[in-house]
């Protein structure tokens, strides 16, 4: 029986051992980047929320991310709110309307939430109770938004969500004309989830797409409004606006090369042999 040399099994062992190293790097790394329902960020702080609600696109009251707005309006009312939405993230919009007392209501009422990107595009849904209808003894009304995954880029033809400005405007769309003006309580929250590199794409914006952002960024670079805010309104995610490049795809590249690697050389100790037997003159 001829025996394995040390060598070689050592080889083999180191890359075994590298082989099943580098597979539970990544099989652990999945659940982290994975759409996990579970997984969700809202970074709200601990500053108390806006108390009001704009009425135009221009005055919409800024939010920041996961943090939730209250408002005092009346029926019939536009109101805005605007936030800031990265690349990698998949914002949801919730909204509870509570309603005036039934005693002073002539009927039902139906309710909807839109969001809007900073071209003031509107975005669709993926799913939620977008408009919703309220029975005339109902004395709140819940309404929901959970967007498309924000893109890094997008063809410009496309409506694809974008880094950026969302606008949020919730309104009474059918009701008694007896019901106008009657008062409304209404409460607003975001928040977001991070979806990982299974969701990014190749380039980026210039700038997101904030209303004003360029103006502020030419004046910048003139040295003009050296103290002027970068952007308006809307302001930016906490820890500044993705640059657009990074994405947890390069682990996932460069795991997988790492690994292709070693299994080459993996499959190649075990087939090339142990070269010529001892008692096999050469040249035979």
């Amino acid at each position: 029986m001829t025996r394995t040399p040390r060598r070689t099994r050592g080889v083999r062992r180191a890359l075994t051992g590298a082989l099943l190293a580098g597979l539970t790097l990544l099989t652990t790394a999945g659940p982290a980047v994975a759409d996990d329902p579970s997984a969700s960020a809202s970074p709200a702080g601990d500053e108390a929320g806006p108390t009001e609600a704009g009425t135009t696109f221009r005055t919409a009251t800024a939010l920041k991310q996961g943090q939730s707005g209250t408002a005092q309006a009346s029926t019939g009312d536009y109101l805005y709110w605007v936030f800031p939405a990265d690349a990698g993230q998949r914002p949801t919009v919730e909204a509870t309307v509570k309603l005036p007392e039934s005693a002073a209501r002539r009927g039902t009422s139906t309710w909807q939430v839109d969001v809007y990107d900073g071209l003031r595009r509107r975005q669709a849904c993926m799913y939620g109770h977008q408009t919703r209808k309220a029975a005339a003894d109902a004395a709140t009304v819940e309404l929901s938004c959970v967007l498309r995954p924000v893109r890094a880029w997008s063809e410009p033809w496309a409506n694809d969500p974008l880094p950026g400005s969302y606008y949020i405007r919730l309104t009474v769309v059918d009701l008694p004309a007896a019901d106008l003006g009657l008062p409304v309580g209404v409460e607003v929250r975001t928040s977001f989830k991070e979806l990982g590199g299974g969701h990014d794409g190749g380039g980026t914006l210039a700038e997101p797409l904030v209303p004003g952002v360029s103006v502020a960024s030419a004046g910048e670079s003139d040295g003009r409004a050296a103290d002027a805010p970068r952007t308006v309104a809307a302001g930016e995610p906490e820890d500044g606006w993705a640059s657009g490049w990074w994405t947890d795809r390069w682990l996932w590249t460069v795991g997988s090369g790492v690994l292709a690697a070693l299994a080459a050389v993996f499959g190649y100790s075990l087939t090339r042999g142990r070269g010529r037997p001892a008692h096999v003159p050469p040249g035979v």
